[in-house]
């Protein structure tokens, strides 16, 4: 089942209000209710030309994972971490498909990071080693961990790098019916690859880290986990158009605007 937030561009009563839904090809059904709890469907099927696909989560916290693919840390000049390295993006850097990356006058440096995204759909905390940790994702996503490199290196610590406002798209939908374990993850920048890895790769795996940060923090159902990206990280510029391309889900495109202040 892919799970989507949507409006309309069709106009009418309520055309800007978002609302859930369900993708079926060519076609969005609207929910009453949310994807992580009690909901039906409501009316009639929609094109989708007919609306304007948002990110299809609003998550209180975002949770991001640095330096889970050996080659990406190698690249960058770093060790693989004992445990897990989390951070946060704050929930005002998400952005849906199709909306605009806007850089920023204060890097000189912006580079994308395509990521496999978990999204959570029950609570969790302090989770076990015996427990199906994977039970507690309502399903999976496409991110772009954006990232101000120069400022990551010149801070240490990763906030002001991570969090810009765009810095964070998301989607185009939440895919339920797949196993994160083994899947193709892919960046292209105008249509070139630039990032190409499998999630096999990761240092730490999709239930793993789900498990482990449930012992630092409340998992709350539409939280995001962002699972590190591969090796490849690049420069983006404003004009560039950049595809984070998930086997098993679809792409997430984004163009990219040069800073307007």
């Amino acid at each position: 089942m892919k799970f989507c937030r949507f409006i309309s561009v069709a106009g009418g009563e309520n055309a800007e209000l978002p609302h859930c839904g369900i993708l079926d090809r060519d076609h969005v059904q609207q929910l009453v209710g949310v994807p992580w709890t009690e909901w039906s469907t409501v009316g009639k099927p929609r094109p989708l030309a007919s609306v304007r696909l948002l990110a299809p989560v609003e998550p209180r916290k975002i949770v991001c994972v640095g330096r889970n693919y050996t080659a990406h840390a190698a690249e960058l000049g770093n060790e693989v971490p004992k445990e897990p390295l989390i951070f946060l993006k704050p929930s005002t850097s998400v952005v849906g498909p199709s909306d605009a990356i806007v850089l920023t006058k204060y890097s000189q440096r912006v580079e994308h990071e395509g990521e496999l995204g978990l999204v959570i759909g029950r609570r969790c905390s302090h989770l076990n080693d015996q427990e199906n940790a994977l039970s507690y994702v309502l399903g999976y996503t496409c991110v772009n961990d954006v990232t101000a490199r120069d400022l990551q290196k010149s801070d240490v610590q990763f906030t002001r790098a991570k969090g810009f406002d765009t810095f964070c798209p998301v989607g185009p939908h939440i895919e339920t019916e797949i196993r994160p374990e083994d899947l193709l993850v892919e960046t292209l920048v105008n249509g070139e690859i630039r990032q190409s890895g499998r999630t096999s790769l990761m240092v730490y795996p999709p239930a793993f880290l789900v498990r482990w940060i449930s012992r630092m923090m409340t998992l709350e159902p539409g939280d995001l986990i962002a699972t590190g990206t591969p090796a490849g990280v690049g420069p983006l510029a404003g004009g560039d158009v950049v595809d984070v391309r998930i086997e098993g889900i679809g792409v997430l495109r984004n163009p990219v605007h040069a800073a307007i202040r």
